[in-house]
């Protein structure tokens, strides 16, 4: 068509001169422009017509008058925003330019060629290196006129303009992103590789130069389009530069290989690497890459001899590269495989080197832990791991650099670690064990010279990122796991103290505490005691937590003792001075005997105001101490305590010295008498270890008599101090907290060892007493307090608290009984919530200076009011009978605060908005005194008292250290045993308010684990008395409150699945038992939710039935169960296995089959109906095992009910067709049902009737059932000797024959033998496995449910909260039950799937039809699983999350779940996912929900959501018009994005609006001015996605597929 067309113009005009000027008149156009091209290149063609140096000229007229300038006017076009027609005609324009300028150039012969003269011009538009870019679209023009007129150039001739043309195309392509580089790299580089061998090797020098670019990316891009000149095919021959031996050209493909986030990039190096393989296997020729290393193996190398070896190994490995691209797991899996073939083809076993270079190996590796699929890293992290468990690979630099690089961030990921399906709880990660055996088989193999600096590194490695709990205790389990050697010094110390600080910042104590113990082991096992001191050994282990790993007398301790045992004579000098500035030694006993001196000496000055020192210091020494006498008690075979006390003697004598001075010497100076005291309190505290009677302790026994010997001295000492008004400035405050510490533990020490008379400590108590009032009484002058007046009054304050606490704790303390002495009139008549004033402006500057240590005078003063309440706390424990139950009474006021309970009580409300949360626990106290006193009389201020202190309660974080202390002191004052028997009798606001503040306790345990344990734990522990002295009224306050008992019985969240990782491993550490440490020392606090439904059930345990009391409280509690299970039913038909209703059902029949016993047959009258109600109801399979469970107990124990249950068989086909399972499988336990009653013919009878019926029914599961039932009734027919029934007989006989012979191996006869294996028919016993392990483990085990519904009996006797009952079967069950594996058939009735096809000629020809999929469930939680669907098939996700928590219709929900899946939202937000399950919903969403992360979050926690989403990064984004919005054109989505959608009606609530970064506007055109707010968040989440698009490479191409994507969806729709 082109010709024809040239050929008609041509005919037209006889001078082509003049055609040409004719089309370069006039404005541009594609289709002019192009016309002009077919022109030259018809005139190309046929030179001759046109006539030599005349069509010359004019084609250098047409190049430089007309075509150089349309190219360089590319960037000068009208502004505006062209549409993509008027783009598209634009690039033909500019297409069809380039080629007629090309065209011109071979017109214009001569002796000056115009090709060169264009490419020069062009270069100059271009500029020379480094200079400044030119104006826009002039160096895209000069690219195109340089790509139209290279193919020019004599190669020859014009060799240096060629060379200068491609460094300049290089410098360009390799310089960025735009335009111009783009088309430097796509189409000049490849024109210019045409010149010959000297433009390669020019471009191929500034490719592999060593100060070359680091683009990876842009260096693939040019050599991608060098490509067929690096690599020409045979049998073209290699003229420019052989890529294959260059080393860096390698490096770069690998680069390209590894980098995850650009696909294109890594298609590249495809290409590139599957080129040079296909180009050598064509030559044949050998080629050789030499390595990096000198001695290594080569990069890259080709021998004719190993071709078939080489295409085989480069086939596979390029294979696995290209399924990498898919993300899918289900794709991948079955190539993996072939990377072991990579490993066999890569080594040689006979010389046992590498012949591939081990860093392609990796190349896989990294690309699959570096997936965004999870799933896909997993894979890549276990095979790796695995490597070393079936083959031998040689030492590579390449293995480790890769296993201390991407490895270990690779393991960073939390996930990992999950257990495997079917695996137990507890039983630890499957990938930690793996990585465990990895790295001591790893370093095992590793030449020594190298060992010590892997290890190093890759310590170094744990420390430079911050790890959750879970990846930082199995990669410290698994380098504690290596085999000891000595591969660390002082460097290698250090980094494992930067560990442990890494350790500290997560809130899961007891996995923070096994990671200490196991860093211990790992010091222990590597570091080369020559190379280390005992100083540096001791400050490592000050970064241990004594609480938390390293405590006295656990197994990690007595490990640490043998160590320094062996190595003691062994250990270096310290390169630096020590904290104490001491000598060092290597002896451990000369060590601490000098610290000890060092410590102790008094320093030559201090300050007139000195600060106390740092405790640090004398935990340091006090470890250190502890340590030594027990490595010496471990050097005999038998402990001789002469020996233990006079090593600890030689240690503490300086101490002891110090010690007795105290009293007498008034001059030693202050920072030595404080170190004294600190290192006496760190040494009791240090020696006390949990778990072990200190009366066993040799040690603590001669450090207690050392101690109480200095008693008087101490006393005398800290006596001095109060009374002499020693301590008045800022600095003492931390002195005189220390002094009164000191003074508690004595007289802890003194308690423990028996109350003397004449004891030292009541010398001190009654003076400091006395004095402390006095000084208080003092102040009260009325004078404006300077600042050492003012301290004094806190001293003063502080120790009379002490006092009180420690009268408090011995009774024997209280001389005067309940006569009001001096100093309960004082406390009684003292004005509360008194606080300190500032000090005056002049002595300011003064208390700053010396507050260092402090945190201001509001903590200051806020410590005195605290005083002040643990001061009344001791005053109304004490006289708690004086206090009158009102105001109103007319006393004698002899104690004020306790006589006037109201005015008390307000002053405790004003405390609370005054002091700070930390502070409030006597205030509490107090509250747990008044309340009960006031509660009938002035039951308002007791309500403002719950709500204040459920505000403190409800703003605290569960991570806080006073959380729990203050949440169990308003447990025990607001459901204490009084408070609820006379809120209940009065009925009042309170007794609703108290109901209230227990369904929020609940509500905040879902998101605080434990809250729910410490109410319902406290609440039993009051409830239970022993029977024979029942305290009616507090089993009263129980009846009234049998709903907190209900939600116990009920409890447990689904929880998300790193809380349920994190559960898991604490649960595989606590089996570890006394072998982990931290379990020894940390107290397990029993706050899993677990222990709620355990207290609960051992309380109900305890009950005893025939107490009318404690019957009426199960009775009604029976009650309310039956009740919430038909609530449950009702709120859905149909739920999933493991949803949370099917939690919620489990748990109720569990706790009726524990009330069982209790229930007699009055009761069951009331209840039966209901009972079989359960019966009648589609319900999951571990149900109806319960519900089948409880009713044969009842037929068994009560056969008077058997008439109802026969009825339950002639309610009609319809009624039963969801149930009747149920009430056959009660019949295969026909022999347990009939052992009371005596005329059994008439019982078998009915029951066959009732079966035969069911033994032809054409379902398929049900005639198995009746089958199974008529067995078993048969096999009792013939114990008790009892075959006759008429006609009755024949039809058994022949049903039974027709089932045992069947012939075959169908499913039918498969099945048969299944049903019958299956636990609940040939195992289970309903009498004799009634126990607790049957009802809580076995059956939730047997039966399917997830292992967190699994109760193990040993949780039942370790929550020693409440007793054990001996009356109750707690023992296992005798049966062989506990020894079952869950099977393969699942109780199932009509409607749900009924496994196999009935197939069977023998059993019906009746056809079953069923829907495909409809009847079919997932296998876990609808609330887990979907939203982890879309990662697992490694979808890709863009960072955009859409709340929609404050709209409510279905239909909205469901088209933006839709809109979000296609969009690929990262999350949708949902107030809750139930509404996945609407039929709305479903019909809108079309099945997004599956693909999709939904995510829970209600509207009350929106505010606390988009806090922690801003954290986060995020942008908050809402939908709304307001006086700021921004026009939805003109804003930029960042990628990190929140679109938080308002309500339908109301938009977003103002309180949200506050939270908002930005208020996005659709622009409108018309009235309404509203859209529906899905199509407002379809609209954002395009716009969304439009723009991170255009972010994105090729823009275009990715639009448009999008565009017809969404077009093809539309249609399908």
């Amino acid at each position: 068509m082109e010709w024809v067309l040239a050929e008609a113009l041509l005919a037209q005009s006889r001078d082509p001169r003049a055609l040409l000027r004719t089309l370069c008149r006039g404005e541009a156009s594609a289709e002019r422009v192009e016309t002009l091209r077919f022109l030259l290149r018809r005139l190309e063609d046929e030179g001759a017509r046109a006539g030599g140096d005349a069509l010359s000229e004019a084609a250098r007229e047409v190049a430089t008058g007309y075509l150089v300038p349309l190219l360089r006017g590319r960037g000068a076009r009208p502004a505006g925003a062209p549409g993509p027609d008027a783009a598209q005609a634009r690039g033909r324009e500019l297409t069809a330019a380039g080629a007629a300028l090309r065209s011109c150039a071979r017109l214009a012969g001569g002796p000056a060629p115009l090709a060169a003269a264009l490419a020069e011009e062009a270069l100059r538009d271009l500029g020379a290196p480094g200079s400044a870019p030119g104006p826009a679209g002039v160096a895209e023009a000069a690219v195109d006129v340089l790509a139209a007129v290279a193919p020019c150039l004599r190669p020859r001739e014009d060799a240096p303009l060629l060379e200068r043309a491609a460094q300049a195309a290089l410098r360009l392509a390799l310089a960025g992103d735009g335009e111009a580089a783009a088309l430097a790299a796509g189409r000049l580089l490849p024109a210019l590789g045409r010149g010959g061998a000297a433009v390669l090797r020019a471009v191929w020098g500034g490719l592999v130069a060593p100060a070359g670019p680091d683009r990876v990316d842009l260096r693939l891009q040019v050599l991608s389009a060098l490509a067929e000149r690096l690599f020409p095919e045979p049998p073209a021959r290699q003229t420019g530069p052989d890529a294959r031996c260059c080393p860096r050209f390698w490096r770069t493909v690998q680069a390209g290989l590894r980098r995850a986030e650009d696909a294109l990039t890594r298609k590249r190096a495809r290409h590139l690497l599957q080129r040079a393989v296909r180009v050598s296997a064509g030559r044949g020729a050998a080629c050789t890459c030499g390595p990096r290393e000198g001695n290594g193996p080569s990069l890259f190398w080709w021998s004719e001899k190993k071709k078939d070896e080489l295409l085989k190994f480069w086939e596979n490995y390029i294979l696995i590269m290209e399924t990498l691209e898919g993300n899918q797991i289900h794709v991948i899996k079955p190539v993996l495989p072939k990377l072991n073939s990579l490993f066999e083809y890569a080594v040689s076993e006979e010389n046992a080197c590498w012949i591939f270079h081990p860093s392609w190996h990796m190349c896989v590796y990294k690309r699959m832990l570096e997936s965004e699929n999870k799933i896909l890293t997993k894979e890549g992290v276990t095979h790796f791991l695995e490597l070393y468990e079936t083959k031998v690979l040689p030492f590579s630099p390449e293995f480790s650099e890769f296993i201390i690089g991407p490895l270990m961030d690779a393991l960073s990921e939390s996930s990992l670690y999950s257990r495997s399906p079917g695996q137990l709880i507890g039983s630890g990660s499957p990938l930690g064990l793996k990585l465990q055996k990895f790295l001591v088989t790893y370093i095992s193999l590793l030449p020594e010279e190298i060992k010590s600096s892997f290890l190093l590194q890759f310590i170094q490695k744990m420390t430079s990122r911050h790890w959750c709990a879970v990846p930082i205790l199995f990669l410290s389990k698994a380098l504690a796991s290596v085999p000891r050697c000595k591969a660390l010094g002082l460097e290698g110390l250090l980094a494992l103290r930067d560990v442990l600080q890494c350790t500290m910042i997560t809130h899961q104590i007891l996995l923070r505490g096994a990671a200490q113990c196991y860093l211990l082991q790992t010091a222990m096992n590597l570091v080369d005691v020559e190379k280390v001191s005992l100083s540096d050994v001791s400050a490592f282990l000050m970064s241990l937590r004594q609480e938390e790993s390293l405590g006295r007398g656990t197994s990690l301790w007595t490990e640490l003792c043998d160590w320094l045992h062996v190595n003691e004579s062994c250990f270096g000098q310290s390169s630096t001075c020590t904290s104490f500035g001491l000598h060092e030694t290597s002896s451990l006993n000369a060590y601490v005997k000098n610290l000890v001196q060092e410590y102790i000496k008094a320093p030559v000055w201090e300050k007139e105001k000195c600060g106390m020192p740092d405790w640090s210091e004398a935990r340091l020494v006090a470890l250190m101490v502890l340590l030594a006498v027990d490595v010496e008690g471990t050097k005999s075979q038998y402990s001789e305590k002469r020996i233990t006390q006079n090593v600890l003697r030689i240690f503490l004598d300086p101490l002891l010295d110090a010690l007795m001075k105290l009293g007498t010497n008034a001059y030693m100076p202050l920072l030595k008498t404080d170190r004294c005291l600190q290192l006496l309190l760190k040494l009791l505290h240090t020696c006390l270890f949990k778990g072990s009677s200190t009366q066993d302790d040799e040690v603590f026994t001669l450090l207690q008599n050392f101690v109480m010997s200095a008693t008087e001295s101490i006393s005398d000492f800290i006596l001095r101090r109060f009374t002499m008004n020693e301590l008045n400035s800022v600095s003492d405050l931390d002195r005189c907290h220390l002094y009164l510490k000191v003074l508690t533990e004595l007289t802890q020490l003194h308690l423990k060892v028996g109350w003397k008379s004449g004891n030292p400590i009541w010398r001190v108590i009654s003076p400091l007493k006395n004095t402390s009032i006095r000084h208080l009484q003092d102040m009260d002058s009325g004078q404006e307090p300077t600042l050492e007046k003012q301290i004094q009054r806190l001293v003063s304050m502080a120790a009379l608290a002490m006092v009180c606490e420690a009268t408090d704790q011995k009774p024997e303390l209280q001389l005067d009984l309940l006569d009001a002495g001096p100093m309960e009139r004082f406390l009684a008549s003292f004005q509360l919530n008194q606080t300190l004033q500032k000090p005056h402006p002049e002595e300011q500057s003064s208390f700053f200076e010396e507050s260092s240590s402090s945190q201001g005078w509001g903590k200051i003063a806020a410590q005195y009011i605290h005083d002040q309440w643990v001061c009344l706390s001791f005053l109304l424990k004490k006289y708690h009978t004086l206090i009158p139950a009102s105001e109103g009474e007319h006393l004698e006021l002899i104690l004020p605060a306790v006589q006037m309970p109201g005015r008390t009580l307000q002053s405790a409300l004003d405390a609370l908005t005054i002091l700070p949360s930390d502070q409030v626990l006597p205030v509490f106290c107090c509250m747990k005194i008044l309340v009960p006193k006031l509660l009938a009389s002035s039951e308002s201020l007791c309500i403002e008292a719950f709500d204040m202190a459920w505000k403190i309660i409800s703003s605290l974080s569960n991570t806080q250290l006073i959380f729990w202390s203050n949440l169990k002191a308003f447990v025990q004052f607001v459901f204490d045993t009084k408070v609820l028997t006379i809120a209940a009798k009065i009925k009042g606001q309170a007794y609703f308010k108290i109901k209230e503040i227990m369904y929020k306790m609940i509500e905040m345990s879902a998101v605080k684990t434990g809250v729910f344990n410490t109410l319902i734990s406290y609440c039993c522990q009051s409830w239970m008395v022993p029977a024979s002295s029942v305290s009616q009224g507090s089993l009263s306050s129980a009846n009234n409150y049998s709903e907190l008992v209900l939600e116990a019985c009920i409890f447990g969240t689904v929880f998300r699945r790193d809380q349920r990782l994190v559960q898991d491993v604490q649960t595989f550490i606590e089996n570890l038992g006394h072998d982990c440490a931290a379990n020894v020392v940390i107290e397990n606090t029993k706050r899993e939710d677990h222990y709620v439904r355990i207290c609960a059930v051992k309380f109900l345990c305890l009950l005893d039935g025939s107490n009318m009391s404690h019957k009426l409280l199960m009775e009604d509690l029976a009650i309310k169960l039956l009740d919430k299970d038909e609530v449950v039913s009702k709120s859905r038909t149909r739920y999933y296995v493991n949803s949370q209703q099917h939690r919620v059902k489990n748990r109720i029949w569990q706790i009726l089959l524990v009330l069982f016993p209790s229930f007699d047959q009055n009761f069951l009258n009331r209840i039966i109906d209901k009972i079989f109600q359960a019966g009648f109801i589609n319900n999951q399979a571990s149900i109806k095992y319960y519900i089948e469970w409880i009713i044969i107990l009842i037929l068994h124990k009560f056969p008077q009910f058997l008439p109802k249950f026969w009825d339950c068989f002639s309610y009609g086909e319809e009624n039963l067709k969801t149930s009747i399972c149920t009430f056959l499988s009660v019949l295969s336990h026909l022999d347990i049902i009939t052992q009371n009653i005596s005329e059994k013919k008439l019982t078998l009878k009915q029951a066959l009737s009732a079966v035969l019926q069911w033994c032809f029914h054409p379902n398929f599961s049900v005639r198995l059932y009746a089958l199974v039932a008529l067995k078993k009734i048969w096999s009792v027919c013939k114990t008790w000797h009892i075959e006759e029934f008429g006609a009755l007989t024949s039809i058994v006989e022949s049903s039974l024959n027709q089932v045992e012979n069947m012939h075959g191996a169908g499913n039918a006869k498969k099945n048969w033998q299944r049903i019958q294996d299956h636990f609940f028919f040939a195992t289970f016993h309903p009498l004799n496995d009634y126990c607790l392990e049957t009802i809580f483990y076995i059956f939730p085990r047997l039966s399917g449910l997830v292992e967190d519904e699994w109760i193990a009996i040993n949780k039942f006797t370790r929550f020693t909260d409440i007793p054990l009952d001996a009356g109750l079967q707690w023992y296992l069950s005798p049966t062989q039950l506990r020894e079952l594996k869950p099977g393969d058939w699942a109780q199932q009735d009509i409607g749900s799937n009924s496994g196999e096809a009935d197939n069977q000629p023998e059993w019906t020809d009746v056809q079953k039809k069923s829907t495909p999929g409809k009847n079919t469930v997932p296998d876990a939680d609808l609330e887990l699983v979907f939203p982890d669907r879309a990662a697992k098939l490694g979808k890709s996700m863009s960072r955009l999350i859409v709340v929609a928590s404050l709209i409510d219709k279905p239909t909205n929900l469901g088209g933006l779940c839709r809109t979000c899946e296609v969009f690929g939202a990262s999350a949708l937000i949902v107030t809750s996912l139930q509404s996945i399950n609407d039929r709305q919903f479903q019909h809108l969403s079309v099945s997004a929900e599956q693909w999709l992360p939904l995510v829970e979050v209600k509207p009350p926690q929106l505010t606390d959501y988009l806090q922690q989403k801003k954290s986060e990064g995020y942008t908050i984004i809402g939908v709304e018009q307001t006086a700021k919005s921004v026009d939805l054109t003109q804003y930029c989505f960042p990628e990190k994005s929140l679109l938080l959608l308002g309500n339908e009606r109301e938009g977003i609530p103002a309180n949200l609006i506050q939270q908002l970064d930005v208020c996005v506007e659709i622009p409108q055109q018309g009235i309404i001015r509203s859209l529906n707010v899905h199509v407002s968040g379809a609209l954002l989440i395009w716009e969304y996605t439009r723009q991170q698009l255009l972010r994105q490479g090729d823009p275009s191409h990715q639009i448009r597929a999008f565009s017809e994507t969404s077009y093809w969806f539309g249609q399908m729709k």
